[in-house]
C-alpha cells in the first residue's frame, strides 16, 4: 500500500496523520495494520526506527473509534508494556498525537515518579494505559488496577523486556488478563526465550518479518577503533571534535562509567549531560528535553536509553562500551539513521572486549571495519577479516595440515643440516615424531635435534672432558 487512506482507517486518525505529515506506511506499517485490524495475534519483527509504534497505535485507535464504549473503573480496555520510561512516554505521546480527533483516556505509569497521581487517573478507568512491567505491578497489589477487562495487550520491545529480567513479571500480568484478548508482540530480535513465551500467549499468530532478524540498519556506517581501555576518553574528546555531529548519543555499561565520562568531555570543554536509572524522572526528562532542542549536542547514556530515545537528529552513536549482550549493539546504533536519514556507528573495542565484537558481528552477519590505535598493535581478533588488502592474514606463516613445521636453522655444526649432532646417553630417548602419532622421524639428526632440545638447560653444557670433545661445535 502506499497511502493510509487504503486502510480504511476513520477518517479523524487520518485527519491527525496528515497534521503529523505522515504520507507513506513503512514496511511494518503495510504488513501490520491489516492484521491487526483483522483482530488477530500478531508477532513482528523489525528494527527500532521502523514505524513500529504508529503500526500497532493505529489500528488500535481505529477499533476504539468503531466501538465507543466507557472503560470500567479501575480498569483500561488496552493495555501497553514497554521495558523503559522513556519508551513508555513516547508510546502515549504516539496515541495521544494519532488520536487527538478521538475521544479516548489514555495513562501513563511509570517508575520513578509518585504512584498518586496515576491512581488518581486511573480511577474511573481509561481506554489506553501504557506501563512499564514492575509499576504496573504496584498498581494491582495496590488495588488501583484491575485487568479483567483488557481487550488488547500489546508487548513492546519484548527480547529488551526478557534481558532487563521482566519475563517473571510478564507472566503475572498475563495471567490477570482475559483468555479472550487480542495480543500483539513487537521485538527487535527473536530469541528461543522470546519464540516460547509467544507460543505460551498467543493464539495463532501471525508473524511479520520487514527485515532478517537482528540486523543493522543499512543507511549506518559502522566502524570500530581498537584502541587501549585507558585510552578511550581521549580518543573520544578526539572524534567529538573531528566528526562533523549534530548530536551524539555515546553509550557506556555501566551508571558510574556515564558519569565519569560526562566529567572527562566538561573538562575537555564539550558540553554533555548523563542519563541513567540514577537520575530522577525529572532529571532525565530535563535532560531529554535539551538534548531534542539542541543545547546538548552530546547525550551519555546506559543501555536503559538504548530504546528509549527517540530523538530525530541524531548523526553518531557511539560506543564507548560495547555491550556485552550483542543484541544491544543492534538497539544502540538504531538511534541512529532514523526517518529516512543515514548516521555514523562509532564502536571502542579494547582488548578485553575483544569477544563482544565477535559475538556482535556474529549477529549481525557481517565483519565491521576497523582500525588500530593501540600503542601496541597486535594481528586482527578474526582471520580473513582485514580491511587492507596488502596486510597478510593472521597465522598466515602457518603450513598446511599434516606438513612437518621446519625449525629455523641451528648454528652451523658442519654436519650439512645446520641442526645439533648428538649422542643420546640412553637416558633421553626421544618420543617418536612425524605425521602420526607413533611415526618414527626417517633421520637420524631428527633424532638428534629433539633429543638435544628435551635436555634440560643444565644438561646442555659437557660434564667431562670426553663429552666436550663429542659436543659439537
Amino acid at each position: 500500500m502506499t497511502s493510509f487512506y487504503e486502510f480504511g482507517l476513520a477518517e479523524p486518525i487520518i485527519r491527525a496523520l496528515a497534521e503529523e505529515k505522515y504520507i507513506t506506511p513503512t514496511p511494518i506499517q503495510t504488513q501490520t495494520i491489516p492484521l491487526v485490524l483483522a483482530g488477530g495475534d500478531l508477532i513482528g519483527i523489525a528494527q527500532t526506527g521502523t514505524g513500529k509504534t504508529a503500526a500497532f497505535a493505529l489500528p488500535i485507535l481505529n477499533r476504539l473509534c468503531a466501538t465507543p464504549m466507557r472503560a470500567e473503573r479501575k480498569s483500561c480496555r488496552v493495555l501497553v508494556l514497554s521495558p523503559t520510561r522513556e519508551l513508555s512516554s513516547q508510546i502515549l505521546d504516539s496515541f495521544r498525537a494519532y488520536g487527538r480527533h478521538l475521544r479516548i483516556q489514555t495513562t501513563l505509569a511509570i517508575g520513578g515518579v509518585p504512584m498518586g497521581k496515576q491512581v488518581r487517573s486511573l480511577m474511573n478507568g481509561v481506554d489506553v494505559l501504557v506501563a512499564t512491567p514492575g509499576r504496573l505491578l504496584d498498581l494491582v497489589q495496590q488495588n488501583a488496577l484491575r485487568l479483567n477487562s483488557v481487550e488488547v495487550l500489546v508487548l513492546d520491545e519484548a527480547d529488551r523486556m526478557l534481558d532487563m529480567g521482566f519475563i517473571h513479571d510478564i507472566r503475572k500480568i498475563v495471567a490477570k488478563t482475559p483468555a479472550q484478548r487480542q495480543t500483539l508482540m513487537f521485538s527487535a530480535t527473536m530469541p528461543k526465550e522470546i519464540a516460547e513465551l509467544a507460543g505460551q500467549m498467543l493464539k495463532n499468530p501471525q508473524k511479520v518479518a520487514v527485515t532478517p532478524e537482528a540486523t543493522t540498519v543499512e543507511r549506518v556506517d559502522q566502524r570500530v577503533i581498537h584502541l587501549d581501555h585507558g585510552a578511550k576518553l581521549q580518543i573520544l574528546t578526539d572524534t567529538l571534535r573531528a566528526e562533523t555531529i549534530d548530536r551524539a548519543l555515546v553509550f557506556t555499561r555501566t551508571k558510574h562509567g556515564a558519569d565519569k565520562v560526562v566529567r572527562g568531555l566538561v573538562k575537555s570543554g564539550i558540553s554533555a549531560e548523563a542519563i541513567h536509572g540514577n537520575k530522577s524522572q525529572g532529571q532525565r526528562e530535563r535532560v531529554l528535553a535539551a538534548f531534542r532542542d539542541g543545547r546538548v549536542r552530546t547525550l551519555v547514556a546506559t543501555d536503559i536509553a538504548a530504546r528509549g530515545i527517540d530523538v530525530d537528529g541524531v548523526s553518531h552513536v557511539i560506543n564507548y562500551d560495547l555491550p556485552n549482550i550483542p543484541e544491544s549493539y543492534v538497539h544502540r546504533i538504531g538511534r541512529t539513521a532514523r526517518a529516512g536519514a543515514d548516521g555514523i556507528a562509532i564502536s571502542f573495542c579494547s582488548s578485553d572486549e575483544t569477544a563482544f565484537l565477535r559475538d556482535i558481528e556474529k549477529l549481525i552477519r557481517m565483519p565491521i571495519p576497523s582500525t588500530d590505535r593501540r600503542t601496541d598493535p597486535r594481528p586482527a581478533h578474526r582471520q580473513n577479516s582485514h580491511r587492507d588488502s596488502n596486510q597478510a592474514p593472521r597465522h598466515a606463516d602457518r603450513q598446511a595440515p599434516g606438513r612437518r613445521r621446519q625449525r629455523p636453522p641451528y648454528p652451523g655444526n658442519g654436519n650439512g643440516h645446520n641442526r645439533p649432532a648428538h649422542q643420546g646417553n640412553g637416558n633421553n630417548r626421544p618420543r617418536p615424531q612425524g605425521n602420526g602419532p607413533d611415526r618414527p622421524p626417517s633421520q637420524p639428526d631428527q633424532i638428534a635435534t629433539v633429543a638435544f632440545m628435551r635436555r634440560e638447560p643444565d644438561q646442555r653444557q659437557p660434564k667431562s672432558r670426553a663429552d666436550a670433545d663429542r659436543a659439537p661445535r
